[in-house]
């Protein structure tokens, strides 16, 4: 596929002296060269979601490139948008990698959705900071309206109420807090960690994402206080594992205090076995959280309901409609039955924000380390209508088809062999040729061809490491992605590796 770039400057046409702000001007830009500039500039993006595939999906710069040839101070007088969107097409267009591109299959492939594109423009014209009902009541009861909306399309139960923020570590660290809040008699809020003997042990599997870590280091638990439980063949948390930590931390002096079950591991996508977690939480009266922040946008396909078996029963869930719902990052939902908890623990309210209608309303300030939050909701609210529940199962259940698909093919394959189970749209996978069996040169090979591929610019991998073996992903998910581009990166594969297999 030949990579062509689209040009903004092509789209604008006007003299220099036309586009430059007026000195005499105080004010900002006219309504009438908004409309002007932002016709030409919702073009171009309608031609760029059109044909991603023209640019090479991972950015081809060097580090630096884009730093140096952009100036080292500010300009001294305003310059012309000409100029401006002449340098985006040519500094920085070059320098971004394309996760709207159909070949990306990197990480967990996320894309910013035609309609929430537009959620995202009105949220950036209206420009309000959420974080009282009355500084901006729809953007608050919308808010309310939208977490509603999707605790029904995943299937929890109405004693689950939410809060927006902008990623899964953010919604994590703050059901954590909740959790730490909940401890009888701790007093962290008023004296701190430093002032007690207590020490806080937070359970999670191996395979848990790395924001669980920062959490705690965050909330001043420390990496000691996390301990790690080890997995089964299909890296999913052993509960009797788990049982037995708990009993074992008890009797050393440490105090539990939350675990954190996951469905949808970073690595491979194993769905943790929540409800007998569940049990064992409501048994030692633990806080369960669960970080479904990928796998949980599965759930509004009817045949994938189970996999959020046992989350009634949790005390807090992660989902980011920004990763699989086709919204633009950053939104992230933490739904949390015990709302009343994770207000104690963020709740602080100077005179200045003071309200009489406090009573009566939800002020989403109290939830979250933040007071100023953007309008995020309505961007989730443009989505959900435009494409409705049938629209996003239909969407999902084509990715996990075209990912069974690929994984037929590395199956069937006398060079490839398959790494983990595929719950959801992500296959972990290697090159495995009947000729090498050392693990250090399979490794050397498998970074080398990833590398080569990502470097040919047609799709994107990522890796991970299973059980100390370098592993391959491919993560479908982006909303342009077709069936063309699942075989395209199948052949990509096939053809480097048959070049290295001659060489």
């Amino acid at each position: 596929m030949e990579n062509v770039v689209i040009s903004v400057g092509a789209i604008i046409r006007m003299k220099p002296e036309e586009a430059r702000p007026r000195p005499d001007s105080l004010g900002d830009m006219s309504p009438q060269d908004f409309r002007r500039y932002g016709h030409q500039v919702v073009d171009w993006i309608a031609d760029y979601l059109a044909h991603p595939e023209r640019y090479p999906v991972r950015s081809q710069n060097q580090p630096g490139q884009v730093k140096n040839a952009l100036p080292s101070e500010a300009p001294e007088r305003g310059e012309a948008m000409e100029a401006m969107l002449a340098d985006l097409d040519r500094i920085i267009v070059p320098g971004v990698t394309h996760w709207n591109h159909p070949g990306f299959f990197a990480y967990f492939a996320t894309s910013g959705s035609a309609p929430g594109i537009l959620g995202e423009m009105l949220a950036a014209a209206f420009n309000v900071n959420a974080m009282l009902w009355r500084t901006s009541p729809s953007a608050t009861e919308l808010e309310e309206v939208t977490i509603s909306w999707l605790r029904q399309m995943l299937g929890l139960p109405e004693g689950f109420s939410g809060v927006i923020y902008d990623t899964a570590s953010i919604s994590s660290l703050c059901a954590i807090a909740a959790a730490r809040e909940a401890v009888s008699d701790l007093r962290v809020r008023e004296e701190g960690l430093g002032t007690s003997n207590t020490r806080l042990r937070l359970y999670c599997s191996e395979q848990a994402h790395s924001s669980i870590d920062k959490a705690v280091i965050t909330l001043g638990i420390g990496q000691e206080g996390v301990r790690k439980i080890g997995t089964d063949s299909e890296f999913r948390m052993d509960a009797s594992s788990l049982a037995r930590a708990i009993e074992e931390d008890r009797a050393n002096g440490w105090q539990p205090f939350c675990v954190v079950a996951t469905v949808g591991t970073t690595s491979t996508t194993s769905i943790d076995p929540v409800p007998q977690i569940a049990e064992i939480c409501q048994r030692e009266g633990l806080w369960l959280h669960v970080d479904a922040a990928y796998g949980g946008s599965a759930a509004v396909v009817p045949e994938m309901k189970w996999i959020l078996d046992g989350c009634e029963h949790a005390d807090s869930i992660v989902m980011n409609p920004h990763k699989w719902m086709f919204v633009p990052v950053d939104l992230s939902v933490l739904f949390c039955k015990r709302m009343d908890v994770l207000r104690q623990a963020f709740s602080l309210v100077p005179e200045y924000l003071r309200t009489s209608d406090a009573d009566q309303v939800q002020d989403f300030m109290d939830y979250g380390p933040q007071l100023g939050r953007r309008f995020r909701a309505i961007k989730l609210w443009f989505v959900l209508r435009y494409f409705g529940v049938e629209g996003l199962a239909a969407r999902i259940r084509e990715h996990i088809t075209m990912a069974r698909e690929f994984a037929e093919w590395v199956d069937l394959s006398p060079d490839f062999e398959r790494l983990a189970p595929i719950p959801f749209s992500v296959v972990c996978f290697r090159a495995h040729p009947q000729r090498i069996s050392n693990e250090a040169e399979l490794d050397t090979l498998n970074e080398r061809l990833m590398e080569e591929v990502n470097r040919r610019g047609k799709v994107y991998l990522s890796h991970t490491k299973l059980k100390g073996v370098f592993t391959l992903r491919l993560a479908i998910g982006n909303i342009r992605t077709t069936r063309e581009y699942v075989k395209l990166a199948w052949d990509e594969l096939n053809e480097v590796l048959a070049t290295a297999n001659r060489g």
